[in-house]
């Protein structure tokens, strides 16, 4: 479509929402912040609602009303139906002559990939993993916890931390420090005392992901308990990645694999270490890497794919959000 082309990219997930206009040149116009995007606690037309506010102030600042396309990736598009949806609600904003939808792990995918080809894990409260080729196949899965077999992410690791600190504690599980290391962190003298104030709110129920980074810090120490949670949680990163891989038929060539989100971006040697060894038995074509980029770097360089932008505009922008 040529320079004159424009791309409005939204990354939006549940605590913030980013957004960028960006030519098919890989100039930058206007970028903008807002709130978190969650159509399941508040319904499609009231989540869209709140990222028009986001969206206009960007348009606003880049002096335009519309763009040629607009490239979403938006948390809780977990299904084709979903991403159908949501997609509808923002052609319904008139903000750009097309628009596609995606989910936002599919961001963090492209922002840690030099083309849309490779697999991308996203470890923060949750776990997700999708994969692309540039012909347009995709590798997904619903991401919705164990419900749909997932394990771990923040959320699910605090409360494993959990399990097996208070069945240490009452004698049901084996000795672990960290029936010791998790209510030491909130100044607690026994996981009782924790359950109690979680369950009575006296410590907000948010607070639990903070309990994380005690399970690797007590990991870390040498606790076998600590450690094989950690383990665990490198198996279902490899496990997920190996099942895209496969699915794509990238077992074979030299892929990328991105790891991205709270957990994995943190970089726990114990945790990230692993997942390497693992990779390196089970997919040795893989290359894992942390992707640090902002996501909306990745949804905007889904939307310059989608108008055709050359390379050289693309390795202008991630430049530009590099740095």
């Amino acid at each position: 479509m040529g320079v004159s082309a424009r791309v409005l990219a939204i990354d939006a997930g549940n605590s913030k929402t980013d957004v960028a206009i960006a030519t098919a040149d890989g100039d930058v116009l206007a970028t903008a912040r807002g709130g978190g995007f969650r159509p399941p606690a508040v319904g499609v037309d009231t989540a869209v609602n709140g990222l028009a506010a986001t969206v206009t102030r960007a348009l606003t600042a880049a002096g335009l009303t519309s763009v040629t396309h607009v490239s979403a990736c938006l948390a809780n598009a977990d299904f084709p139906v979903e991403e159908e949806q949501l997609a509808a609600a923002l052609r319904a904003r008139a903000w750009g002559a097309t628009v596609t939808v995606r989910n936002d792990t599919f961001a963090i995918l492209r922002a840690g990939a030099r083309e849309p080809r490779g697999v991308a894990v996203v470890c923060g409260a949750g776990i997700n993993c999708v994969g692309m080729r540039p012909d347009g196949r995709t590798a997904r899965f619903p991401a919705l916890g164990r419900v749909s077999g997932d394990w771990g992410g923040g959320w699910g690791l605090s409360e494993e931390a959990l399990w097996h600190a208070s069945r240490a504690e009452d004698g049901r599980g084996a000795p672990t420090a960290l029936s010791r290391t998790l209510p030491a962190h909130f100044g607690l003298p026994s996981v009782y005392a924790l359950v109690e104030a979680l369950h009575l709110e006296h410590v907000p129920t948010l607070r639990r992901h903070e309990l994380t980074p005690v399970l690797f810090a007590t990991a870390a120490d040498g606790d076998p308990i600590a450690r094989a949670i950690v383990e665990r949680q490198a198996e279902e990163v490899v496990s997920m990645a190996v099942v895209a891989l496969t699915r794509l038929d990238l077992l074979a060539e030299e892929t990328p694999v991105l790891l991205g989100g709270g957990v994995l971006a943190a970089r726990h040697p114990r945790l990230n270490d692993h997942i390497a060894r693992l990779l390196a038995d089970r997919a040795p074509k893989a290359v894992p890497r942390v992707v640090t980029s902002s996501p909306v770097l990745g949804a905007a360089l889904l939307g310059l794919d989608h108008v055709g932008a050359a390379q050289g505009a693309q390795e202008k922008l991630r430049t530009y959000y590099d740095a």
